[in-house]
């Protein structure tokens, strides 16, 4: 098992910075993947970026050059650096990693923080 608790989300005015963190535990050791994902009301939840073991890293579209992902080298904590924020960028972001559990492959999630971007 991997708890996942998230922190830094709040109110930001647009154009701002802002820097959310994941701290995992439990079975850390075989994460292999991690990711932020974010969702606004009455849309779909969207991978924002990801991130893997290897440090090889993704984004979506419409948060390239402004969104960086990051993780410490033991997978213990995730980043999102948040710079230029846009209105739509307002959702609850939540992280989310991959491991290895017996024979299959799990994913975990954290609660949630809420991104609030004000014009």
């Amino acid at each position: 098992q991997v708890q996942l608790v998230e922190s830094g989300g709040g109110l930001v005015q647009s154009g701002g910075s802002l820097r959310l963190s994941c701290a995992a535990s439990g079975s850390v050791s075989n994460v292999v993947h991690m990711a932020w994902y974010r969702q606004s009301p009455g849309l779909e939840r969207e991978l924002v970026a990801d991130i893997t073991k290897g440090g090889l890293t993704r984004y979506v579209d419409s948060v390239k050059g402004r969104f960086t992902i990051a993780r410490d080298s033991g997978m213990h904590t995730l980043y999102l650096e948040m710079n230029s924020v846009k209105p739509e960028d307002t959702a609850v972001y939540y992280c989310s990693a991959n491991a290895l559990v017996d024979v299959s492959m799990r994913q975990f999630w954290g609660q949630g923080t809420q991104v609030t971007v004000s014009t």
